[in-house]
């Protein structure tokens, strides 16, 4: 098996070992942010690039840092110079809080998030000289994010969605006989005011479906021809 596939971190690296981890992590970072930046994510293609070499730079720089002199290989079980890359995983944390967003019920930016925190780890792998497993890692993560994703287009998923109702009374509006054909529940929320100031109840609405567009416009059709719909806002997450 050549050696750099043995997954050993050498203790004394020289440029070759450096320089095949370096541009290794340059191929993983260039082929998982590709397919961020195709989705048209705010961390592509150069984001994730720059994440992965900057932990595979400081598992390079802890490489290079560790003492060696007088010691055996089994004199390593425990190095505190792994700090240093342990401190880029928690500065990445903050970096994937900051992709996270939340506006009102929808959450965006989980998966970018996810992306650069283990890519980071991708990069540390290579940086400490494992190789082989940061290239399965690499391999791994492409699949979950690209092939995998697929599963949307026929995976059936609870929706849900904020409804507003204009009520001339205090009454709470029954809406199952618009809803039970399409198997969505209502659930009662609060009563509420509409933007033009009228009286209003707010319910959650909540169903299965595969296509997100196509069941939430029957849903919003069918209450809209039995009630007065003020609003109508779907609550989901985006990657």
């Amino acid at each position: 098996m050549p050696a750099f596939l043995t997954d050993a971190m050498p203790l004394t690296p020289n440029w070759w070992d450096i320089g095949t981890r370096i541009a290794l992590t340059v191929v993983a970072g260039g082929l998982i942010g590709l397919d961020r930046e195709r989705g048209g994510h705010a961390a592509g293609f150069r984001t994730t690039i720059l994440v992965a070499l900057a932990a595979c730079l400081a598992m390079v720089q802890a490489n290079l840092l560790l003492s060696v002199y007088g010691k055996t290989p089994g004199s390593f079980t425990q190095m505190d110079v792994l700090r240093f890359p342990l401190g880029v995983l928690t500065g990445v944390g903050f970096i994937g809080g900051g992709a996270i967003l939340r506006r009102g019920d929808m959450m965006t930016g989980v998966t970018t998030a996810a992306t650069l925190w283990f890519m980071t780890v991708v990069g540390l792998c290579f940086g400490g000289g494992q190789i082989l497993t940061g290239m399965v890692a690499t391999a791994l993560a492409f699949i979950v994010l690209s092939p995998l994703k697929r599963l949307d287009t026929w995976l059936r998923c609870e929706r849900k969605a904020t409804l507003l109702i204009r009520s001339a009374d205090a009454d709470i509006p029954e809406l199952s006989e618009a809803l039970k054909p399409l198997a969505c529940r209502a659930l009662f929320v609060s009563f509420a005011r509409t933007t033009d100031g009228r009286a209003g109840v707010t319910f959650e609405l909540r169903w299965m479906a595969k296509d997100h567009d196509t069941s939430a416009r029957a849903i919003l059709n069918a209450l809209s021809k039995a009630h007065d719909v003020a609003d109508f806002s779907m609550q989901s997450t985006t990657n």
